[in-house]
Formats: structure tokens, sequence, C-alpha cells
């Protein structure tokens, strides 16, 4: 049995290679016991390579993965009864019904959930006698939600668990999740939502090319620098007169959105809203001292892939508040 003190899942040098191709290079990664932790990353970058070294799928070329203090392949038969997998892609045999698919996993578990109640809790009451594959996508990914639940697992990893879903069942999904969070499940989950990873996490991490460039929780990684002023506008606008207006520097980063290298001082966002008012200009978003995950997100990744040898350099990707590891 597991230290309760120890990390559910504790990931030390992890390094995965196919051929010439490093998926996974030195990572050290812990999720605490109850934790939830969103894994983030563009297509490539190492995500799936690590959760199915967790899962027990893949074997490390270097470093450890444990999980509840176990090997995920040394001990795969111990730990399979207490870990719940969401696969993107379901494996299930088409013409399967979800009840007797939950009926079946059930079987394999010393105290499932009961089938019934999980499939009213899941929307397939309905479709308890539907072949998996005239299941809608949504339908079937909350049939994968119920095989992964229905063991009552310690650790849940949840492999983009709202994909294709449809507002309302992907809220349903969130609420589901919320309720394994209260019962201390601990969960990896991977999405390329990132709403979903701010209102699910308890912390992100975000890799790309294999390593780790950020981790902490979503309001850490989205607090900004007070010298760091965004708002959006017309695109176009005459970033040189407005640079002389307001005595700071002014940049067009992207169409329509423009950066001030300033604090966040009423006068001067006072003496913006003028300038902007004085031209029959409208301000569209003004933003001071917090950054969206998304944009948090980008910038690392491309500050990540400006790093590697012969890449671009990028300075305006620079974020002296975000702790990037390195």
């Amino acid at each position: 049995m597991s230290d309760p003190a120890d990390p559910a899942i504790a990931i030390r040098g992890l390094t995965k290679r196919y051929g010439g191709t490093v998926a996974v290079e030195h990572l050290d990664l812990d999720v605490a016991a109850g934790e939830t932790l969103a894994l983030l990353g563009p297509n490539g970058a190492g995500k799936t390579t690590t959760v199915e070294c967790c899962e027990g799928y893949r074997a490390p070329d270097s470093g450890t993965v444990r999980v509840l203090g176990l090997d995920p392949r040394r001990d795969a038969p111990t730990l399979r009864a207490r870990v719940g997998l969401m696969l993107q892609d379901g494996g299930v045999y088409p013409i399967a019904k979800p009840r007797e698919l939950l009926r079946l996993f059930a079987a394999f578990y010393r105290d499932p959930l009961p089938v019934d109640a999980l499939l009213e809790r899941v929307g397939l009451t309905d479709a308890a006698k539907t072949r998996f594959r005239d299941l809608s996508g949504g339908q079937q990914q909350r049939l994968s939600l119920a095989l992964a639940l229905v063991g009552r697992p310690e650790v849940l990893f949840l492999d983009e668990p709202t994909a294709g879903l449809d507002p309302a069942a992907r809220r349903l999904t969130w609420e589901l999740i919320g309720e394994l969070q209260a019962d201390g499940a601990t969960i990896v989950l991977t999405t390329h939502l990132l709403d979903e990873a701010e209102e699910l996490a308890d912390r992100v991490a975000i890799i790309d090319r294999g390593e780790l460039v950020a981790l902490g929780t979503p309001d850490e990684l989205t607090h900004g620098d007070l010298r760091d002023i965004e708002f959006t506008a017309r695109p176009g606008l005459d970033v040189a007169a407005l640079t002389v207006a307001l005595g700071v520097s002014v940049r067009e980063r992207a169409p329509g959105r423009y950066h001030l290298d300033a604090t966040n001082d009423p006068a001067l966002i006072s003496a913006l809203a003028t300038w902007l008012a004085d031209r029959d200009e409208r301000l569209g978003e003004l933003r001071a001292g917090k950054r969206s995950l998304e944009d948090v997100f980008l910038r690392l990744t491309a500050e990540a892939g400006a790093d590697r040898p012969g890449a671009a350099a990028s300075p305006d990707l620079a974020d002296p508040d975000v702790e990037v590891a390195r």
C-alpha cells in the first residue's frame, strides 16, 4: 500500500524515444494524491507518451514512473484495479452495447459502481441497448468515461474527455469530474480546451517537444506583470502617435491587439481612452496584469521552439512572470 504522503504519480527523468525522435526527455513531474493535473502541449509534444508510460502501455527508455507507489508495467495486475482510463479512441467492440459493456467491466472489480445508476448519471439510459457503432460521437465519449469510472478508481487518466461533445454534454462531464475530485480521486487530464484546464485543474503542466516548460496553478500561470497592459481595438492604429501621446512604448502584437510597456496607472488608462475617443475608435478589451491561459500556452510553446538550435528569436514572447521550467 502506498504512503498517503507520497505523490500519487511520481515521474523521474522519464525519457522515451522512437527511433531518432525524442518524444519525452528527462521529464520530472509529481501529481499529489487528490490533485487534478491538466497536461497541456501542442500535438506531438509528448503528452500521450507520458500518459502511456504512466498507464503501463509503454516502457521508458530511461527514468522511472510510479503510480500509487507501483511500477505501471511490473505491477500492472495490482495497479489495474486501482486506475481508470478514458482513451480518446474508446477501442470498444462496435456491436457491443453500453449496458453489457459496463456489466463486463464491472465484473473485473471488487466494488464496482451500480451499472444502471452509472448509465443514468452519464445520460445513456435510453441508449443502454444501442450498439456502440450506432451511438453518436458524444454518446460514445460518455460511455468511455463511464467505463473508466465503473471500478471506482483512485487514479483516473482522461484523454480529451470532452472532445466532440456539445455544450450540455461537456458541462455534464465537468460535473462528473467535479464529483470525482470531491471524492478524492487523482486525475490527469489531457485536453486542447484551455478553458477546460482552467475550470478543472488544480495545476497545469505545459510540455513541448518532450520537455516541461511551465508548471503551476492556473492563477500562477496567468498572473501577468504589472508592466503588461494589453487592449484590443481596430487593427492598424497609429501606434507611433499613440506612443508619443502616452509617453510609453506601444506595439501591435497581432492585428487589433496592442501592448503597452507601462505600469497599470489610472492616468495612463484615462489617457488611452481619451486618445481613442478623440479619434472615434472603440476600445474592445482591456487587460492589465493578467493573461489568459491560451496566451501563456501560445507564448511558452513558441518560446520553447525558439530556443531550439536554428530557431528564430521571438522577443515579443518574453514573459518574466511565468515560472518556466528549463
